[in-house]
């Protein structure tokens, strides 16, 4: 284990770049801000595959450890976030694998049409009939979407959620780029039969992200890296 350095200055601007050399230097407040920056998207990663909030955080807390230790060998040859998510997939692969369960597929009724993912028109949050119906919206959308078989649900929740590229999303899953694309087109065919016409609205809140579960991810890891001293 790196040998913690004292808090340096370091901010919520901070390039990714910068970040991944102070981490890999031991600077424990450059990891906290990395996590903070990327806590929700690499959740939705962890939970795409395991379809499980707690089992998602688990598989979270240990990807971010191993980040710690391993980040040294990031080159910036991609993305942090493709790097991370990367390790973050590996980690619910491997407890899925373990865990030798296979998602239930939810027979879908007809609907309409699911198009990309997208962030709610903030004026509609102003009025409380349709707060509570996009909420409702989103409820049925998470269920769809869990309801995907796991390949199709892991490619639709990188691309269409967290819109990494065809080929970031290929290098995070370890499949072709031809493969991102067919799962893609079957997760959205599969949304589609099974969606109401108005579901758009409400995609890009999907999975929400509390201020509780991030401050709950950071506080777990950065205290067993405190143990780790």
């Amino acid at each position: 284990m790196k040998k913690p350095l004292p808090n340096t200055s370091v901010s919520a601007d901070t390039p990714d770049v910068e970040l991944a050399a102070r981490v890999a230097k031991g600077d424990q407040a450059a990891f906290e801000v990395l996590m903070r920056r990327y806590n929700r998207s690499l959740f939705r990663t962890a939970r795409a595959i395991l379809r499980d909030d707690a089992e998602a955080e688990d598989a979270l807390q240990e990807a971010y450890l191993q980040a710690y230790r391993t980040i040294g060998t990031y080159r910036g040859d991609a993305k942090l976030s493709t790097w991370l998510a990367r390790v973050v997939a590996n980690e619910a692969l491997m407890r899925l694998r373990k865990q030798a369960r296979r998602a239930a597929i939810v027979p879908l009724q007809a609907g309409a049409d699911v198009e990309e993912v997208n962030q709610t028109e903030a004026s509609m949050e102003k009025e409380p009939e349709n707060a509570a119906r996009r909420a409702e919206m989103r409820k049925l959308l998470e269920q769809r979407i869990d309801a995907l078989p796991g390949a199709y649900r892991a490619v639709f929740m990188l691309r269409a959620v967290e819109e990494y590229t065809v080929e970031e999303t290929a290098a995070i899953l370890q499949i072709p780029e031809a493969t991102v694309r067919s799962r893609l087109f079957r997760a959205r065919s599969l949304l589609r039969e099974g969606l109401a016409s108005e579901v758009d609205l409400v995609t890009g809140e999907a999975f929400g992200f509390a201020g509780a579960r991030c401050d709950r991810i950071v506080a777990s890891v950065m205290a067993r890296l405190g143990e780790a001293k």
